[in-house]
């Protein structure tokens, strides 16, 4: 069954009214409703995302583009053309110890069943999970080494799909910018380039 546009608006009209979660500040960050093969999975929005309306808007969002960039997609044609998803879709808050709070598990369940719906929804064939928090989420791991420069063949929310995962393109974040994480960084950005989903969509 072709997936609907309509449906997704509706549900992203649902999702952007959600509060759940009374520790989350709003709003719902979400990435543009679009039909896509491709579904890239965040971690949770920084302070500067809700402000700006858009997942990635900041200086990690500038790191992830300058790496797709670097494999013919520029950040207007990614945001058009791939569903941009994520573990939490509110900013979590500052975690007095410095940086963001990580989300409780009851805030992660509670925004995982709209992930659900969208695997529903989408039914997408290539799924390009980024930074830790959100590979956890869909696959085990222990370390980034363990996955990062690989493809996997998984079953997601009932949806065969591969899934090709990405370190955070966090600033604070030294493992991609240096080895083994600068090489299996490459290894994966080029496994996502081959792969048939991502082609079509940027062909």
């Amino acid at each position: 069954m072709k997936p609907s546009l309509q449906a997704l608006k509706r549900h992203q009209a649902a999702l952007k009214a959600c509060r759940r979660c009374p520790d989350m500040i709003p709003p719902v960050v979400l990435g543009r409703p679009v039909l896509s093969p491709v579904i890239s999975i965040g971690q949770a929005p920084g302070e500067k995302e809700g402000p700006a309306g858009k997942p990635f808007a900041w200086t990690a969002g500038k790191t992830l583009f300058q790496w797709f960039a670097s494999i013919g997609v520029d950040e207007e044609t990614y945001r058009s053309r791939v569903y941009m998803a994520a573990v939490c879709r509110c900013f979590p808050g500052k975690n007095p110890k410095g940086g963001d709070r990580v989300p409780s598990r009851e805030e992660i369940d509670n925004c995982r069943i709209w992930m659900e719906r969208e695997f529903h929804l989408l039914r997408p064939r290539l799924v390009i999970p980024i930074g830790k928090l959100a590979i956890a989420e869909i696959m085990h791991v222990k370390r980034l080494v363990e996955v990062v420069g690989r493809s996997f063949e998984e079953e997601l929310f009932g949806v065969r799909t591969t899934v090709i995962p990405l370190p955070h393109p966090s600033g604070a974040s030294t493992w991609h910018r240096t080895e083994p994480g600068k090489t299996l960084l490459a290894q994966a950005l080029e496994r996502i380039a081959e792969h048939p989903a991502w082609r079509e969509t940027f062909r």
